[in-house]
Parts: C-alpha cells; structure tokens; sequence
C-alpha cells in the first residue's frame, strides 16, 4: 500500500468488546491483495471504492455494507475523488457466539456471509453509529449493545441466521432492571447483564426493550439522570455529580443532561433553588 498526503489511517481496539476497529480516509493508493483472519464489516460514510473480493470486483457505495469472510483474499481502492470508510474485524468465535443464540445455530465454522456488498441504508447506518460508539468509547454497555445488535442484523439477513423472538422474560429482565436501578454509576456492561439474568445476548436486549421501551443502554442513562438531578437539588456542584452518577466527566453531564432535560444542570439546578 502506498500511502499519499491525504490519505489517513486510523486503527484502534474497543475496550468494551475487544474487536479491533479502523477509520480510513483514502485517496490514490491501493492496498495490495491480502487476507485476514477475521470477519470484515465494513462501510463507506463518503465517496466510491474500488475492491475486488474473492475474485470478483465492486464498487461499494454510501448506504451498502461490505463483507468479507475469514481468509478470503481482497483489495481495495478509492475511485475518482476518495473516500472514506470505517471497518470492523470480528474474530469467527465472536460471530459464532453470537451466531449461537439462534436456535436452529449453524455448526461450528459455518458462519459465512453470502455477498460481499450489499444495499442496506438501514443496516450501514447502525453499522457507522455502533463503530463510531466504539471509537468513543464513553460507555462500554452503549459500546457493546450498537456494535452486537448490528452484527445480529448483518447475521440474521445475509448470512442465513434466524433469531428467536423475544419471549416472556420478565423475571430475568427484572433482575437486570434492578442492577441498572442500583449500580448506575458503575461501568455495567452486556456481560454483566447476562450474568444476571442468564439470558442470551440478543434476546436480553430484545426482551428488555419490550419490558421498558427501552435498550439496557438508554435506560441506565435515564437513571443516571435521575439520580443527577436528585443530587443537584441537594445543592451538588456538576464535576462532583459527574463523578457519582457515573458519567466520564462533567461535559458528558452537561451535553446529557441538556439532551434529556432540555436545559444544563447549572440551569436546572438554579431553577430547583428559586423554587
């Protein structure tokens, strides 16, 4: 691969689900023929490639997914005026797993993708939000929650995979509910969730948003909003309420807190005070 001035490569790892991540902007260069030993999901946010995938060429678009299977020789190109693009690289036993919580699950080693580009604007949108939750990395539960459910939907439409539906679950649902309720400020994670509860990864999140109307995700912010404006009645300052209802530091409150309630916690919390 030769690399130009304006081209730019980017790798990095998630902490919340350890899958290794890139973001690139290309423009003049090719990468040489090459194969990994991982999954390749992967779309454009600008621009047209150029790639040929098992032998057979492309010329994957915005709005279109582009997969790639275990050992399977690729390459890759900006056409015209350069593009850019984000990639994941699921490990096979990280898709397996998730493969497996389907109840008619494909053996071992035989999860494959069956086209290598394919139109799906619904689909490249969660894919571009869950790699940009991972690259964030600000919550390890909103992290996984994106990045797992939109491998679930790249499994379940083009490698064959059929997910159960949601059952009654509420027993389990309402174990995690209380975990959310009582360690807010912790860092909860979807395996911590599923510990809980025993319940499968795709069906927990499924189950739980029939349960709430919300993902385990959203409904652990909500409570660490709650809990935020409890403590700013109490006359708390906003770097000291960031640190005990589990936000990363005080913007992430601030930007939080205004999204959901409208106003700033300084606003909200001169507000309670007039009252």
């Amino acid at each position: 691969m030769t690399r130009q001035a304006s081209s730019k490569i980017d790798y990095f790892t998630s902490a919340a689900s350890g899958v290794e991540f890139l973001r690139g902007r290309l423009h003049g260069y090719r990468y040489s023929p090459h194969m990994h030993d991982t999954f390749i999901v992967a779309a454009l946010s600008h621009g047209v490639g150029a790639l040929s995938i098992g032998g057979r060429p492309y010329s994957p678009r915005v709005a279109q997914l582009i997969f790639c299977n275990p050992f399977e020789v690729h390459d890759g190109a900006a056409r015209g005026g350069g593009l850019s693009y984000r990639a994941s690289y699921p490990s096979e036993s990280l898709l397996h797993r998730i493969a497996a919580e389907s109840p008619a699950a494909p053996a071992h080693g035989a999860v494959r993708f069956t086209e290598p580009v394919v139109d799906d604007p619904v689909g490249a949108a969660m894919f571009l939000q869950a790699h940009e939750s991972s690259r964030r990395g600000e919550c390890a539960l909103e992290a996984e929650g994106r990045l797992f459910t939109a491998y679930a939907y790249c499994l379940s439409r083009y490698a064959g995979v059929r997910f159960a539906e949601a059952g009654q679950e509420d027993g389990p649902i309402d174990r995690a509910v209380t975990l959310l309720c009582d360690d807010y400020a912790t860092k909860v994670t979807l395996a911590d969730l599923i510990d809980e509860t025993r319940v499968p990864r795709q069906r927990l999140i499924s189950a739980f948003r029939r349960r709430t109307g919300l993902t385990p995700h959203a409904f652990l912010v909500n409570r660490r909003i709650i809990a935020a404006k409890r403590l700013l009645r109490g006359g708390e300052d906003a770097s000291t309420v960031a640190a005990r209802t589990g936000f990363s530091d005080q913007s992430h409150l601030i930007r939080t807190f205004k999204a959901h309630i409208g106003v700033t916690p300084g606003a909200y919390q001169q507000a309670v005070r007039e009252r």
